[in-house]
């Protein structure tokens, strides 16, 4: 048997052979492999208004071309290896996709899956700080968001959106809302460059956005204090009034800076479908109140714009939206500021000074807005100030003054203080900046105590370790010797609070600074003197201000951000019933997958139809189920 020329065996094994003398040889091309399916698509159910996600991940020699099929039918323009529908209607419900793959060397198709379309899902707004005026931050309507499916396998980083500054106030929602003739989950978003956007809440898409800072004006520079920089704008969560106006209206203040050096505050009023100024909108925030306090004329304190910042989340009641105002670190003249306007007119209908005749006294609550009672009796923590122990034979401050106290403020005209605590030491803690002002206020719902009696209980925490619980009905005022207030739990949070509390199923969820998330358990009106449950890490300053989701009295989940400027930012979710059980954190996936930047300061998350909403230095972020 004769043999073969090596050269043509080697053509035959595609091989390079060399040739004598030092010629160069050649090499011939493997043949191309046909394309195979190595990820089938999967079976999709979505609800009715929302889009469906396929996809396939398939293998062979490239380029590979993919054409998606509906029902048999090809799909113009579905020619990736993802193909997400349009909203799905009713008639979606059974429809079947397959995808054809290929290749030069030939084609494959996918298995056959359902989409199944169910009726719409239940949706839920979040239109206000903390999701309502008692300032639980609970979102009770979360039929998505499971402790089954929180886990870093089927929930993570979905996208992030970008804004043109810092995001400190909340992300707020608004669901099924017409726009432009398409109805929409929208989420609000407002930015330190004096910015509202708004968003698709599911899809992330980008559909409008309005400055709030008049032509010929800037933001405004930080004013000495790195509290709020480089600029301050919005600084402060909105509020939206669904029933105000033509399509709902949000309500929302911006700080500028004129030519001239003048600075101002404005609230607007804007349309919630096309971010259009209300016709009576913006109004300039100024006012004066009786008293000879920092910065007064003539018998009265003056407000200066210069001087302060809007950072407590803004509160609707009785139809006046309510604003309270925080100054520039410590730097005076300033005093302690409330303002309501009347929602409809923006009418200055409501103005109260809880320092007129001292000074300093501001109301920050770590951006957490001040708190309302269904008789619409008003809440607010007040910051190192004034406070005049002289008191009134009906225990008030004779000259009014506020300074560290834990306020109730009666809303009809003229607004007063009605009842108030203050701590036995409360000029001591003012004059070392140990204070209530770091904190915010949340209402308790109603308590039955030992004896069957029902009691309207708030709680607040400050600097001082101390967890205050405070009787609505007799807030305790102030005694030289004693806090003869409900409960005082004290050095129930000894890192000092910067942030707001959260409240689901009897149990208070508070985050001290560099200490745990801590739940406190109510039991007959009384909270144990330890915490039911402990988180396993530890919260930097400021702590975290924390969100809670559940479908009801079930599944509840604690939500909370470790927040440090200028370090990366972590979410966690916690079994609400036992946060020793950690469900999730943005670091747990692996190479970095749901890491989304840098912390902010005061950012609370928010919780709504299936995502949660992270703000950042630079945008939202924005988590949900893995698609």
């Amino acid at each position: 048997m004769s043999m073969r020329p090596a050269f043509t065996l080697c053509a035959m094994l595609a091989l390079a052979c060399g040739g004598g003398g030092g010629g160069g040889g050649t090499q011939s091309q493997a043949p191309p492999t046909a394309p195979t399916i190595a990820t089938q698509p999967t079976a999709q159910t979505v609800a009715v208004g929302q889009a469906a996600r396929f996809s396939v991940i398939a293998g062979g020699s490239t380029p590979l071309a993919y054409q998606w099929r509906e029902n048999g039918q090809t799909i113009s323009g579905g020619t990736a290896a993802t193909y997400t529908t349009g909203a799905t209607a009713a008639t979606d419900d059974g429809a079947m996709f397959s995808v054809v793959v290929t290749n030069s060397a030939g084609s494959i198709t996918s298995n056959t899956v359902r989409l199944t379309v169910t009726a719409a899902a239940a949706t839920t707004d979040v239109l206000t700080y903390h999701n309502d005026n008692a300032r639980t931050a609970q979102n009770l309507a979360e039929t998505t968001l499971t402790p089954a499916n929180v886990n870093a396998t089927q929930f993570g980083l979905l996208r992030t959106l970008t804004a043109d500054g810092l995001v400190d106030g909340q992300p707020l929602v608004v669901s099924k809302l017409a726009i432009a003739g398409q109805t929409r989950n929208v989420l609000f978003v407002v930015s330190e460059h004096g910015t509202v956007f708004t968003f698709d809440a599911d899809d992330g898409t980008a559909l409008a956005h309005v400055s709030l800072i008049p032509g010929g004006e800037t933001t405004s520079d930080s004013r000495g204090c790195s509290q709020v920089s480089p600029e301050i704008g919005i600084t402060s969560t909105p509020v939206i009034d669904r029933s105000a106006g033509a399509h709902g209206t949000l309500y929302a203040v911006a700080m500028s800076k004129q030519a001239n050096g003048k600075y101002l505050q404005r609230l607007h009023a804007f349309d919630l479908a096309t971010l259009a100024e209300q016709a009576q909108s913006p109004v300039i925030v100024q006012g004066t109140y009786p008293g000879a306090g920092a910065n007064s004329s003539n018998g009265s304190v003056v407000f200066d714009p210069a001087q302060y910042k809007e950072r407590a989340g803004l509160l609707l009641v009785g139809g006046v939206v309510y604003t309270a105002w925080a100054s520039h670190c410590d730097d005076g003249p300033y005093t302690g500021w409330v303002m309501g306007y009347d929602e409809q007119t923006l009418a200055q209908t409501r103005i109260l000074n809880v320092v007129p005749n001292g000074n300093d006294g501001a109301i920050w609550q770590a951006g957490g807005g001040m708190a309302a009672d269904t008789q619409g009796n008003v809440y607010a923590l007040i910051a190192n100030g004034t406070f005049d122990a002289t008191l009134t034979p009906g225990g008030f401050p004779a000259s009014g003054d506020y300074g560290n106290a834990y306020v109730k403020m009666s809303t009809t005209a003229p607004m007063q203080v009605a009842d108030y605590f203050a701590m036995d030491n409360a000029s001591s803690e003012s004059a070392g900046d140990v204070d209530l002002g770091s904190g915010a206020p949340m209402l308790l719902p109603d308590q039955q105590d030992a004896n069957g009696t029902v009691r309207h209980l708030a709680v607040g925490a400050g600097k001082d370790g101390h967890l205050y619980v405070v009787d609505r009905d007799n807030m305790g005022k102030f005694m030289a010797n004693t806090n003869g207030i409900w409960q005082d739990l004290a050095n129930a949070l000894p890192g000092g609070i910067w942030s707001a509390p959260a409240y689901f199923n009897g149990q208070v969820y508070f985050a001290d600074v560099n200490g745990t998330l801590k739940a406190f358990a109510l039991a007959k009106a009384k909270f144990g003197t330890s915490p039911a449950s402990v988180s396993g890490n530890a919260f930097g300053y400021p702590g975290a201000s924390p969100s809670v989701s559940a479908n009801g009295s079930s599944g509840g989940i604690v939500w909370a951000v470790e927040s440090a400027a200028g370090q990366p930012a972590v979410l966690h979710a916690f079994d609400a019933s036992n946060l020793g059980n950690e469900l999730y954190n943005s670091n747990q996936a692996a190479a970095g997958r749901d890491h989304f930047g840098n912390g902010n300061k005061f950012i609370t998350p928010t919780v709504a139809n299936g995502k949660v909403y992270v703000g950042t230095p630079t945008g939202v972020a924005v988590f949900g189920l893995n698609p």
